[in-house]
């Protein structure tokens, strides 16, 4: 939100610190970006939109790259930061855990929109993706156990079952 050579005023710096203390990053103030994890990173990335007074923030595959406790704990916090976000999500099980709508996309247009319930339906998610699907539900929150069309269903104990 400033021109690019303009000086830094004493709000601007403390828009950056209240940003990065937003997203748990407060510490990381004085640390180089090259010398961040990718999860680090990607906090530091939200802290910057935050600090720049964004109404709303844009999200492309925001959890490539990190492991499976950062990519967990970067959706909470997007989630916790009260701003309208919109996320590009290829996993489907963060999508259905961390967003209130999806929007299912498909051949250049929309296919499905809605609640995760909605949207995630096995039928459609054969028709779309050609994988079979079972939406199961813990703790209210949709999940879904994938299996290929050629391989036998499977128990949640882990044990096939006839056809």
């Amino acid at each position: 939100h400033r021109k690019a050579l303009a000086a830094f005023a004493r709000e601007d710096h403390q828009a950056v610190a209240s940003a990065l203390s937003r997203v748990g990053a407060r510490h990381l103030a004085d640390r180089r970006y090259s010398t961040l994890s990718g999860g680090e990173k990607q906090r530091v990335l939200v802290a910057r939109t935050l600090a720049q007074q964004a109404e709303h923030l844009l999200l492309d595959e925001p959890t490539n790259h990190l492991d499976i406790r950062y990519q967990h704990e970067l959706l909470r916090m997007v989630g916790e930061l009260g701003t309208t976000t919109v996320v590009v999500l290829h996993d489907l099980n963060l999508a259905a855990r961390y967003c209130s709508k999806l929007v299912m996309l498909a051949n250049g247009g929309v296919i499905a929109a809605g609640t995760p319930q909605e949207v995630l339906d096995p039928g459609l998610l054969l028709q779309v993706y050609g994988i079979h699907a079972e939406q199961v539900v813990v703790n209210g929150i949709v999940q879904l156990v994938f299996s290929l069309a050629d391989e036998p269903k499977v128990q949640h104990s882990g044990t096939p079952v006839p056809g």
